[in-house]
This record gives C-alpha cells, structure tokens and sequence, in this order.
C-alpha cells in the first residue's frame, strides 16, 4: 500500500506554502512563523518541535512576540500544540519544546469563513428590494 502525502517533500532547496494562506487576513509575523513551521515539519506526520527561542532566531523576533504569534495561530486553527516532556539524567521531569501539529489549510479557510458568516448583519425580512 502505498502512503500519499498531501504536501509534497522538500527537494532543491524549497517548500511549498499554500496559496490560502494570504486570504485569511494572517499578519506578516504569523505568516513567518507558519511558514518556518511548515519548513521543520516532516511531511509524513506534519510534526515539528522547534522551540520559541529558534524560531525567533529564524524569523528575527524574540520569544515571546513568537509565543503571542503560535497563540494567533492556534486560535485561527492553523496548528496545534502539545506541551512535551524531557526527562534529565536524574530522573527529574522538565518541560520540553512544544509539539506543533500543522492543520489542513482547509480547516482554516472554513473556520474563517464561518466566523465572517457570524460576523454578517441578518436581513430583516419584510420590505422587498428594487
């Protein structure tokens, strides 16, 4: 059986970015940040782990204006996040990077056009218009 993978592995030096991206009103920081995590995502799981303070140094920005970015993100449902745990070699548990799950763009482009749904004045019935 063989396994297809919606985006396509790297090769030559690029990746992909898709086209809808630029319709859901993301600002330029949250479409940097994406865009570096769609770069460290492996294409069979749509998994990354990179931390806050690497992509700020990837993306010229520090941790935290990272940190208000991934929340944009997740709030537009372009990603998900889960917290990971590293334990040390004396058995004490620390908090790890997080885990970046990247979404279908398709989930976004919904969720976004049934908040500007929501968002739209409801015609008053009555009155017909010329």
């Amino acid at each position: 059986m063989r396994k297809t993978c919606k985006r396509k592995p790297r090769r030559g030096g690029f990746f992909l970015l898709p086209n809808e991206i630029f319709t859901l009103g993301l600002s330029a920081g949250e479409i940097a940040v994406y865009a570096y995590l769609i770069f460290c995502e492996d294409r069979e799981t749509n998994l990354c782990y990179p931390s806050f303070r690497k992509i700020g140094q990837c993306t010229g920005m520090s941790p935290n204006t990272v940190r208000k970015y991934i929340t944009q993100l997740e709030d537009k449902r372009l990603i998900e996040t889960l917290p990971t745990t590293v334990w040390t070699l004396d058995g004490t548990a620390r908090n790890g990077t997080l885990l970046y799950t990247i979404l279908p763009i398709h989930e976004a482009v919904n969720y976004c056009l049934e908040r500007q749904l929501a968002g739209m004045p409801v015609r008053k019935p009555g009155r017909k218009r010329r």
